[in-house]
């Protein structure tokens, strides 16, 4: 087992029941230091290289070590924060923060469901669109930012921020533009199947495509959880606790409610489910929580088909 603590900079490098080569603990972040520890990992064959999401600083060389065969897992780092308090890991550093990834990644490749933490393989198309769809998110934040002050804003002050929200708009504009040509020219049938469910316009279609390409690759349940979407239990001895979702990705989980706002209004299946929970005494909090379920696990399902039906075409 590996784990790696990825700085800007630099990756810190330990491994579980093995030695490393004292070039290879830490290397720099960047196309070299990637290389060659791959190389170097490669010849180890770890059966699971451990790695906290930072922001995108990992992304580069987690798609390198997958790139050379290695099963990397990307986790958020709650999870890891929380392992190592379990562990009385009191002291921080770089090094001490890679030896228990190392930990941790032993534990999580025991587990009878630890493929859900692997990273499914990213091209770099799919990295390009990631990266529109977060730039389009940025910018909406700005304008709603730079709306709220204009609200507020003395007369001097107006033209100023008006002048920036008309800036603004045009990026935005430019964005979803290139976003749209992106998807259009990379990911067309994955869009237009996605977009076939009533709910999904192309921000959503986009959204899950960038940010979520475990995709019909998992199990219902395992995808629910991958999200954010999936109850959890809050259970002690005789008393029973409201359930309650946690964790998850939460970008692809707003996208998903706003897609289930509009799906409670114009898709037959999810608006009759959701009218049917709330006439049973669901909170409509509640209601709409399981109509996301739904939705994912329907989309889920169809991309799922839609994988199994290229991989073993019919001969008929």
């Amino acid at each position: 087992m590996v784990g790696i603590d990825v700085a800007s900079t630099h990756v810190d490098v330990a491994a579980l029941g093995a030695e490393l080569p004292a070039s290879l603990r830490q290397v720099s972040n960047d196309a070299d230091g990637h290389s060659a520890l791959a190389e170097g990992l490669a010849r180890l064959k770890p059966h699971l290289v451990l790695m906290e999401a930072t922001g995108g600083y990992e992304a580069a060389l987690a798609c390198g070590l997958q790139a050379a065969g290695l099963r990397v897992a990307v986790v958020n780092p709650r999870m890891a924060r929380d392992f190592a308090r379990a562990m009385q890991r009191l002291a921080k550093t770089d090094r001490i923060d890679a030896a228990t990834l190392a930990e941790f990644a032993g534990v999580l490749a025991r587990r009878p469901d630890a493929e859900r933490f692997i990273r499914p393989l990213t091209d770099p198309e799919q990295q390009d669109l990631a990266a529109l769809v977060t730039r389009r998110r940025q910018l909406v934040s700005m304008q709603l930012s730079e709306r709220q002050r204009l609200r507020l804003a003395r007369p001097v002050a107006r033209p100023s921020i008006e002048a920036l929200l008309e800036a603004i708009a045009r990026q935005l504009d430019d964005v979803e533009a290139e976003m749209a040509q992106h998807v259009e020219q990379h990911h067309a049938q994955m869009a237009r199947l996605l977009q076939s469910v009533a709910g999904i316009g192309r921000v959503a279609a986009a959204t899950l495509i960038a940010e979520l390409p475990e995709l019909g690759r998992l199990n219902r349940r395992q995808i629910c959880a991958l999200v954010g979407v999936a109850p959890y239990a809050n259970d002690s001895g005789a008393s029973k606790g409201r359930r309650r979702i946690v964790g998850g990705r939460f970008e692809v989980r707003r996208a998903l409610y706003m897609a289930t706002l509009t799906a409670t209004r114009h898709n037959d299946a999810i608006r009759g489910f959701y009218e049917r929970l709330v006439a049973a005494g669901k909170l409509k909090k509640v209601a709409l929580i399981a109509c996301m379920r739904k939705l994912i696990t329907h989309l889920n399902a169809i991309v799922r088909d839609h994988l199994n039906a290229q991989h073993h075409p019919s001969t008929a």
